[in-house]
């Protein structure tokens, strides 16, 4: 015969005005980005993606939270076997003090060495390099999406350029006469 037990929990019912439930942050629970590089897909051929994890000290998640990132200038690079982000620009923390962060150190990127290998002989080719893309939150933890890119010359933006008024122009004249037959 089963035990029965002396006391039961039981959820409390709370009279009184309840504690509006204020919504999270869209950049800390990962529905945002926290910076984008909108201009590599301009400037580079993007060949491959790599997500990798950022070693980040102090202050610096914080201010990342902030969107105080940006990732124009920066770029990665492959050195004795470990992987680094360089000239990536973390603004201060607005609370900060004193020992607030360095604001373009160099951060290693946490990444498996079979990915940091691979990573190395593929950037040893010429005008490849890797470009982070952007930077996001994953279950708390700040990631970084690397792109493995080929530099554009301008005859390739101007044409990449022109392919894409071709497609919005397609795409405009294909809704307008969907719309003149009244689909």
């Amino acid at each position: 015969m089963p035990r029965q037990s002396s006391h039961v929990i039981a959820p409390q019912e709370r009279s009184g005005p309840q504690k509006p439930v204020r919504p999270r942050d869209p950049v800390a629970s990962g529905e945002r980005d926290a910076a984008q590089n909108r201009a590599a897909s301009h400037n580079y051929f993007l060949i491959e993606r790599i997500e990798a994890g950022v070693a980040l000290r102090g202050t610096e998640v914080k201010s990342i939270r902030e969107g105080k990132a940006n990732l124009k200038d920066a770029y990665g690079l492959v050195k004795d076997g470990e992987a680094f982000l360089l000239n990536l620009h973390i603004g201060p923390y607005s609370h900060g003090n004193i020992s607030n962060h360095d604001e373009t150190r160099t951060r290693k990127l946490l990444l498996h060495s079979e990915e940091v290998r691979k990573l190395q002989s593929k950037t040893q080719i010429k005008g490849h390099t890797l470009i982070p893309t952007r930077l996001y939150f994953k279950h708390g933890r700040v990631k970084c999406e690397l792109a493995l890119a080929k530099g554009k010359q301008d005859w390739d933006k101007r044409e990449t350029e022109r392919r894409r008024e071709a497609d919005r122009e397609a795409r405009s004249a294909i809704n307008a006469s969907k719309h003149r037959t009244g689909r």
